[in-house]
């Protein structure tokens, strides 16, 4: 029998309204409170409860207060990744952060995507799209990464933008949608 998280694994439509998921997303988020509400002390380096939720992380990594992810069972950090305050990592499908990465305050990393009948959609269905963030990859503030978006070693998303598209290594991109220009 396939369930509503082996469809997801999957990249298939699934239901996101299964007892299953929502487990893990209070999982998920038992671990992002008690990060969130850490001593400033204790911030130094990843916090505890999100190395042993993450897939994999690297040395050296910081995610800053406040931090949100659906699941975190999907998030692969490489060496020396800094995430500011207020990211978002909607993580139903893999997300790799590759080593060297910045994160902006506010960005957003999202791999749901919805359903377009509506009917479907108020079900809850949704499919899962990976998100690959490359090697010294610099995401401005309030970026938005959409489902399916892979971007390049040493590219940068200028603050505010959303990436719709694959963004080239060595390019930087900025706008709605995000564009070389």
């Amino acid at each position: 029998m396939t369930t509503e998280r082996d469809k997801m694994a999957a990249g298939a439509w699934y239901s996101c309204l299964d007892d299953g998921l929502e487990a893990l997303r209070v999982t998920a988020l038992e671990a992002v409170h008690a990060h969130n509400h850490l001593p400033p002390a204790e911030r130094r380096t990843l916090s505890a409860p999100l190395r042993a939720l993450f897939a994999s992380a690297g040395q050296n990594c910081l995610i800053e207060a406040p931090f949100h992810c659906s699941y975190g069972i999907n998030i692969h950090l490489g060496d020396e990744v800094f995430l500011n305050v207020g990211c978002v990592i909607l993580d139903s499908a893999p997300v790799h952060i590759g080593h060297g990465t910045m994160i902006g305050p506010g960005a957003q990393i999202l791999c749901a995507d919805h359903h377009r009948d509506p009917v479907k959609r108020r079900a809850g269905i949704e499919r899962a799209l990976p998100v690959t963030l490359g090697e010294n990859v610099w995401i401005g503030a309030g970026a938005i990464i959409l489902p399916g978006v892979s971007i390049g070693d040493r590219a940068i998303v200028g603050a505010g933008s959303v990436v719709t598209r694959d963004v080239a290594g060595d390019t930087t991109v900025f706008g709605n949608p995000a564009k070389t220009r």
